[in-house]
C-alpha cells in the first residue's frame, strides 16, 4: 500500500478541499410569465415551454 513520503500540510489539504463545495444555483425570472427558472434552461409554464421569454412549444408535456 502506498504511503506519503511527507506529511501534507493543513493549508494544502484545505486548499484541495475548497473545490469540493457546490455553489448555489443562479435563478432568473422570466419577464413574460414571471416564472422562476434556472439560467439558460427552458421551463414549463401552464403547459407551454418557454425559453428566453418566448414560447417555444405550445401544449408541451414532459415524458
Amino acid at each position: 500500500m502506498a504511503h506519503p513520503k511527507r506529511k501534507i500540510s493543513t493549508t494544502r489539504r484545505d486548499t484541495r478541499r475548497a473545490h469540493d463545495f457546490g455553489t448555489p444555483k443562479h435563478l432568473g425570472v422570466d419577464p413574460q410569465t414571471g416564472e422562476t427558472h434556472l439560467y439558460h434552461r427552458a421551463h414549463v409554464h401552464e403547459g407551454n415551454l418557454y425559453y428566453k421569454g418566448k414560447m417555444i412549444v405550445e401544449g408541451y408535456s414532459a415524458r
